[in-house]
């Protein structure tokens, strides 16, 4: 059966191909479903259906899913997106997130000098061609210094006129969005990046309730890793933790490590937001999907303990995380089922970035971006518009 499973995934050489997948356990975006057989043309789904003829025989104990969707992706492969901001280096940090069932992300360009976001803009159009690339995500440099986190503050600042311009280019650039710190920018300038197109989310931010609520008033409608580099919950303050989670109208990405956000604060997370408003992200940086322990960060050297990474004064620098990861360690650290935590890593993202009728889903026209992968979440293999890639957990097995 495993070769099989290897052979039809890397088989399927166009998306013009019809083929179908038989799967013990189908997750629909839903409901866990199952026995049954996705039927997949042109790229897009047909159905799901009972028929006896399959292409693909998934192994007993397989979960099909809809392909997880990661908004804020720094890096992967060795390789961090500031460093490398073209097409080579988007598609090595995309190719080692699909080896961790990421369909599509957003590759996150953190704070830098203009001239890095410029370079970005121009690979931008060419990287959207990458299976797997629905956007950009530029965190900063529009934040509150004093929310800084590792962000670094030389380069934190009002975005001018060229500035803008840069970013305003992302706007039709996918699915992109920016993250900045409302507070820091006149009404008027955040009026023009969404009319550019560009999803906003407020975070690295001190902003009040009250100018939280303005902004998602003016059309801001996401939150960047809840909890983290943002002015907190109090008893007659309840700053951008307290309106994220008490407004409905955003969604708020999570960091499911362990380490940004105790478990008691997921749980009141998920309580407040509910699985439809909190997404699972992954802020990964250039380890995931390597064995190396070290990398520098705009000068600065960052090292990997516990899985944890830190400067040398300490400070987190993103996390060392999967989106497969992130699904185990919500169903472990919250305590929720497994159909509530892959919702959180695929319909609730597609959601807020607007392609809730394109991806999150195993339903009739829907894009075919799915991941298999087995109870102890392992990925063994992915495919994006049809097209399948293996996962290690295959390969592992085909070796053996």
């Amino acid at each position: 059966m495993i070769a099989i499973l290897g052979s039809a995934l890397m088989g399927q050489a166009g998306s013009s191909v019809v083929f179908s997948i038989a799967a013990q356990h189908i997750f629909d975006g839903a409901d866990m479903r199952g026995p049954g057989l996705v039927r997949i043309s042109q790229g897009r789904i047909e159905g799901i259906t009972e028929e006896a003829r399959a292409s693909i025989h998934l192994p007993r104990d397989a979960i099909l899913a809809p392909g997880f969707v990661d908004v804020q992706v720094n890096g992967g492969g060795g390789v961090l997106l500031n460093d490398q901001p073209t097409e080579a280096g988007v598609r090595r940090i995309v190719e080692a997130h699909r080896k961790a069932g990421t369909t599509g992300c957003l590759p996150t360009l953190i704070t830098d000098r203009i001239e890095v976001i410029e370079r970005l803009a121009v690979a931008a159009q060419a990287c959207l061609e990458i299976p797997g690339v629905l956007g950009f995500h530029l965190e900063g440099p529009a934040l509150n210094r004093s929310r800084k986190g590792i962000h670094p503050e030389a380069e934190i600042r009002v975005p001018d006129r060229r500035d803008l311009a840069a970013i305003k280019s992302f706007g039709d650039r996918g699915r992109s969005m920016v993250t900045l710190a409302p507070e820091c920018l006149s009404a008027s300038m955040i009026d023009e990046l969404i009319g550019a197109g560009l999803r906003i989310a407020a975070g690295h931010s001190d902003a009040t309730a009250a100018e939280i609520g303005q902004a998602v008033d003016r059309g801001v409608s996401g939150v960047t890793h809840l909890f983290n580099a943002m002015s907190q919950l109090n008893a007659r303050e309840p700053g951008l933790v307290g309106a994220a989670l008490g407004d409905d109208r955003l969604f708020a990405g999570i960091i499911c490590d362990g380490i940004h956000v105790d478990r008691a604060g997921l749980r009141v997370a998920l309580r407040c937001k509910g699985r439809d408003r909190l997404m699972l992200v992954t802020d990964a940086m250039p380890l995931a999907g390597t064995s190396d322990r070290k990398f520098l960060l705009q000068g600065r050297e960052i090292t990997l303990h516990d899985n944890r990474l830190t400067d040398r004064d300490g400070t987190l620098a993103g996390a060392h995380l999967t989106m497969i990861e992130a699904v185990r360690n919500a169903v472990a650290l919250i305590g929720i089922s497994l159909v509530d935590a892959l919702i959180m890593a695929s319909r609730t993202p597609a959601a807020f970035l607007g392609l809730g009728s394109e991806l999150g889903r195993i339903a009739p026209g829907y894009r075919a971006d799915l991941v298999a992968f087995n109870p102890n979440f392992e990925v063994i293999g992915t495919w994006i518009g049809g097209v399948g890639s293996m996962g290690e957990a295959n390969k592992a097995s085909e070796r053996g």
